[in-house]
């Protein structure tokens, strides 16, 4: 692997740092890793408690999430040692093009991890505090088996046109309610929205949702990825949010079905000022080690 470096220069001060390059070789290193998944939304999952791996940064990550190059994924988590007092572990989560977010299915799959790490099982229902891009969360697995972890408090929502709703569920979110999400050009529909002048550099994920038969459905061009994914943690808790104020669903508990499966958002309070769950599964795909 090689890695360009910026070298200062001492005998030289009229020669800028910029204009001098060097390329250093860089030896190899093999990573161990897993591979997991919640709802087709897939992660690479790597184990850096012992602080080894602080070197991974932006082209890393694209090759590893390159699923052609790489291992694919649709971004890498790397699983810390606690920052936060009281808190279990950090989660440390990058997008595809080395950006960083928080990510909701992702942060279940970390959990789902670091849970499977432990000398003594976790029990059931036992809250877990851990820490991410935003903040502090706590998780839990429940009696099903499947994964929750509790969302920040919703600090966004704007009602952007009658059809469209904006959402910040730890990653920004625009929900659009359309007739069917499956008759959507989800690549170049969401693409003009994410890349439109009213969201700036940063863009912002988008959701093409739809009642159908009594059941929120949706799919969700992801920022980051720059492509459709099959399921999305905060999506479908925006969306949930979403059909909440709009009145198109009554109860606390709002099962959203995406592409990858279902999830279900707990809003616990009903109007998502409070606590919100998002529950689902969390699989553990495959494990192995590369050689960057």
């Amino acid at each position: 692997m090689y890695r360009y470096v910026t070298l200062k220069s001492v005998d030289r001060p009229d020669v800028r740092p910029q204009d001098v390059r060097a390329i250093f070789v860089v030896s190899h290193m093999t990573i161990p890793f897993s591979k997991w998944q919640g709802t087709g939304n897939d992660f690479i999952v790597i184990d850096d408690r012992a602080g080894t791996f602080s070197m991974i940064d932006e082209p890393i990550v694209r090759r590893l999430c390159d699923r052609h190059f790489g291992i694919g994924s649709d971004g890498l988590i790397v699983v810390r040692s606690p920052k936060l007092d009281g808190t279990a572990f950090h989660m440390e989560f990058l997008n595809p093009d080395g950006s960083r977010s928080f990510c909701g299915n992702g942060s279940r799959c970390a959990f789902a991890f670091w849970r499977q790490l432990q000398e003594v099982p976790c029990p059931v229902g036992m809250a877990v505090l851990f820490s991410a891009y935003d903040g502090e969360h706590r998780a839990m697995t429940l009696p099903d088996g499947h994964v929750a972890i509790a969302m920040k408090r919703p600090r966004d929502h704007e009602r952007e046109s009658e059809r469209m709703d904006l959402w910040n569920t730890g990653s920004p979110h625009v929900v659009l309610w359309v007739d069917d999400p499956e008759r959507v050009d989800v690549v170049t529909e969401g693409r003009k929205v994410r890349n439109s002048e009213r969201y700036g550099v940063a863009g912002v994920n988008v959701n093409f949702t739809a009642m159908v038969d009594g059941v929120v459905r949706m799919r969700t061009y992801e920022r980051g990825v720059e492509d459709e994914t099959l399921s999305c943690g905060t999506g479908v808790t925006a969306a949930a949010l979403s059909a909440r104020s709009r009145g198109l669903v009554s109860t606390d508990e709002v099962p959203i079905l995406t592409r990858g499966g279902e999830l279900r958002v707990d809003l616990r309070d009903g109007d998502g000022s409070g606590e919100v769950l998002l529950c689902g599964p969390a699989v553990e795909v495959f494990s192995g080690s590369i050689t960057i």
